[in-house]
């Protein structure tokens, strides 16, 4: 038998009656998520209290994801939408989803966006696609993702009061968290902040905004090898402006990895992680890219 949430039995016209008060022993919130960070969030949030829906394939860009019927009807019945805003899954602006439990986490900071130009272009198996006017990846200024995970903590207090206390001592937790993600990014800052830096996709402006860093991208696959168009242009642009270090993506190969050192860069994977990663989760991953970026930003400083 399928396992029966609140908005299961909300539809039978069974929720009154059967669950008065609270959550009972056998029921778990059903919460949806747009993004890893945002279901890592309502993870560490609920805790065993909640059931999160994130159902974007692995090796698929939740940005541009497009959901089959069947994750549209998930969203649909969850108990807690939560979004991403800033124009992150520009499917959920085209699809019916009740606004009573939707929330936007990027709200309280909508103010802070950072504009961006639209580029149209196409990525592995995605499609053409186009990015917004918008950078949408929020999370990467690790105090923006503090009040992401507060609105999502705040959204479940609502939805099941009797449990604020233990959404918000676990809201705590993890806003420590976060914030010792912050102390270390701001470590960044120094002499080795102004050596810029080059990312292989525009993800990084809230990163770069928060902690300091001259950053520029230029927009390369993950999934495919670079062109010799695109080795030409990146080797162009660190010249140009002095570039010591080449955030990527994801692993590089070791011929990637040389001809970037060629060019007189440091390669540093930092994964962004808008996708569940295969192993670890979203604090061991950052803990290990910010632990990777310093490292080299300090042997670029001093060579």
């Amino acid at each position: 038998m399928p396992h029966l949430t609140r908005r299961h039995f909300a539809q039978l016209g069974l929720a009154t009656a059967l669950f008065p008060r609270g959550l009972n022993a056998q029921e778990r919130l059903s919460i949806a998520a747009v993004n890893y960070p945002l279901a890592y969030f309502a993870e560490r949030i609920a805790g065993a209290a909640g059931e999160v829906i994130f159902p974007v394939p692995a090796g698929q860009d939740p940005s541009f994801w497009r959901p089959g019927i069947a994750d549209i009807a998930a969203f649909q019945g969850a108990d807690l939408i939560v979004l991403n805003g800033a124009g992150f899954a520009d499917w959920t602006g085209r699809t019916s989803l009740p606004r009573s439990r939707l929330v936007i986490t990027s709200r309280a900071f909508e103010d802070a966006f950072i504009a961006t130009e639209t580029v149209t272009h196409s990525h592995g198996d995605g499609g053409e696609h186009s990015h917004t006017g918008t950078a949408s990846y929020t999370w990467l200024d690790f105090g923006q993702a503090a009040q992401q995970a507060q609105a999502i903590a705040a959204g479940l207090s609502r939805v099941a009061p009797d449990m604020a206390e233990a959404f918000d001592a676990n809201l705590a937790a993890l806003q420590a968290d976060l914030a010792a993600l912050g102390t270390a990014a701001e470590a960044l800052s120094g002499p080795a902040a102004e050596l810029p830096v080059i990312a292989s996709h525009p993800r990084y402006q809230y990163f770069a905004r928060a902690y300091g860093l001259s950053l520029e991208a230029v927009d390369w696959d993950v999934a495919a090898p670079p062109s010799e168009a695109q080795w030409a242009e990146l080797a162009a642009m660190a010249e140009a402006q002095g570039a010591r270090i080449f955030l990527w993506e994801g692993a590089l190969s070791p011929e990637a990895v040389a001809r970037i050192e060629a060019l007189g860069m440091a390669s540093v994977t930092f994964p962004p992680l808008a996708n569940r990663p295969m192993e670890g989760d979203f604090l061991s991953h950052m803990q290990a890219s910010l632990e990777r970026l310093s490292a080299a930003m300090e042997g670029a400083a001093g060579g």
